[in-house]
């Protein structure tokens, strides 16, 4: 492995402690919200996040990846590329915020919580502070200070958990029977599921005041400059709106159709109930798919800078394509791990109530495995500054997956919604390959590829038989175990030589 990638490497080692390990401690609240919520409330918490998503993209409207694309560009060295981005987050910011608090009462009807304002308050603070803090994060990532970036997300997190830990175990727990000064003075049980969000809220805050010294704003706003940024973004922005839609608008049709199907039968209160509560079950399983996410995401904190930097090398493609290989062994990896042990991963979910819903765990595994190389590929419209065509993709992915979702809903529930998911991921990794192809042609090593993710996935097919899901025998434990070391033995053989390479430096 050459020194570039050993640098990539250790980049998403570290990124990997604040993304992986940190979302993974975050992803240990499911089972604590599984116990402590029911699955109506389990389900407002799926369904708000879900809007959260989406607004975080909205308000960055792609700066981020213009921040990188322009600080890396030698004409542009000395302009206020950082301030200018700042300035401009922070402007649009206050306007949102200022929009969500004095129409507060109305996006709570719509949102059918006429009687929590807070809730959208709450959430408008949320997403602004989150969206103008990806910008000193973005920069502490393209200088290469990877430990502070993690330090500020582990923050972030602690706070996070500890608050949750306080209000919905802590005090909860002992209002009743144990109360004392501490729980009078900041627990109110009414307030209920909305600690969640006052956890986050408080979390987010932390992280704002942390990054403050930081965001250096001396150099002003430069009009001109922002507006060539601008252009290069909105792209990006349409890029990350279609994004989320194809990662969140299920959670939100899930409710509106179930809920819309159930009204007459059911009346209003027990629809929202019922359609709350598949919303609940939906999010609870998909939050075991998010372990292939969690490690996505550490990736991209790492090579998108990276490949910004690599690419007026000579090697830069030859770089791409070892990045993608070793990737693909990596997430074909993790699919199977979780997928044969999903007798032991469904204990995540402590509450059996939500295990009806595990069928769709290895669809989802699968529709974030194409994400990924999807993300990867992404490079090639990032380099060659044809950002236009992330967006045609991207739309055609929301499309598919707005119409997958909203024909299929109505019969067969959250299930389809997983099938939209994979429907949408592996339509668009395999457009954006044949596009990359033409506009900016990387040499992927597409046997290889094919190789490792059919293994993957005849593998998963010969286990399915063995039951993952309900069995706990020995035998299925061993068959399963012997299943995944054929993968590992595969992977040694078709890679044994780089791997020689990389243990000698």
């Amino acid at each position: 492995m050459s020194n570039p990638l050993k640098k990539l490497a250790g980049q998403t080692a570290i990124y990997g402690l604040s993304s992986i390990v940190g979302r993974f401690l975050n992803f240990l609240l499911t089972p604590l919200f599984a116990i402590y919520f029911a699955k109506d409330q389990f389900g407002i918490i799926t369904e708000m996040y879900a809007y959260v998503a989406f607004l975080v993209v909205f308000l960055t409207y792609g700066m981020e990846t213009a921040y990188f694309r322009f600080s890396t560009l030698e004409e542009q060295k000395d302009k206020p590329v950082y301030s200018t981005v700042l300035i401009s987050l922070l402007s649009t910011t206050f306007i949102f915020i200022t929009a969500a608090i004095v129409f507060a009462q109305s996006v709570a009807d719509w949102l059918q919580y006429p009687k929590h304002t807070e809730y959208v308050i709450w959430f408008a603070i949320i997403v602004g502070l989150d969206a103008v803090s990806s910008i000193p994060l973005a920069k502490l990532r393209a200088d290469n200070k990877a430990v502070r970036f993690a330090g500020v997300n582990f923050v972030n997190i602690g706070v996070n958990i500890s608050l949750n830990l306080f209000f919905v175990v802590y005090c909860s727990s002992n209002y009743e029977t144990n109360s004392n000064w501490l729980i009078e003075t900041f627990y109110n049980p009414e307030i209920g599921v909305g600690y969640v969000f006052i956890s986050n809220l408080i979390a987010s805050i932390c992280k704002f005041l942390m990054l403050v010294p930081g965001m250096n704003m001396r150099q002003g706003i430069q009009l001109s400059l922002w507006k060539i940024m601008f252009r290069y973004s909105s792209p990006m922005l349409i890029v990350g709106l279609a994004g989320i839609v194809n990662e969140t608008i299920d959670r939100i049709l899930i409710k509106k159709i179930v809920y819309a199907q159930q009204l007459e039968a059911l009346g209003s209160q027990a629809a929202n109930t019922f359609a709350q509560e598949q919303n609940g079950i939906y999010g609870a399983n998909y939050k075991l798919a998010m372990i292939i996410s969690m490690f996505i995401q550490a990736c991209r904190y790492a090579a998108e800078p990276f490949f910004f930097k690599e690419e007026h090398k000579n090697d830069s493609k030859e770089t791409y394509v070892k990045i993608m290989n070793y990737f693909t062994i990596v997430v074909a990896l993790m699919f199977l791990v979780i997928t044969l042990y999903l007798s032991l991963f469904k204990y995540f979910i402590p509450n059996p109530e939500f295990w009806e819903g595990l069928h769709i765990v290895p669809i989802l595994l699968a529709a974030y495995v194409c994400l990924g190389i999807y993300y990867n590929q992404s490079v090639w419209y990032k380099l060659s500054q044809k950002t236009g065509y992330g967006a045609i993709i991207s739309l055609g992915g929301a499309v598919l997956t707005i119409t997958i979702n909203w024909i299929f809903i109505p019969k067969y529930g959250y299930t389809a919604a997983a099938w939209a998911t994979l429907s949408c991921y592996s339509f668009m990794m395999i457009i954006s390959y044949f596009v990359g192809k033409r506009h900016y042609p990387i040499p992927y090593d597409i046997k290889k590829f094919f190789l490792y993710m059919g293994a993957a996935v005849a593998i998963y097919i010969v286990s399915i038989k063995a039951d993952p899901i309900d069995m706990l025998t020995t035998l299925g434990y061993t068959i399963n175990t012997a299943l995944l070391g054929l993968f590992l033995a595969l992977v040694y053989f078709m890679e044994k030589n780089k791997f020689k390479a990389l243990r000698n430096g």
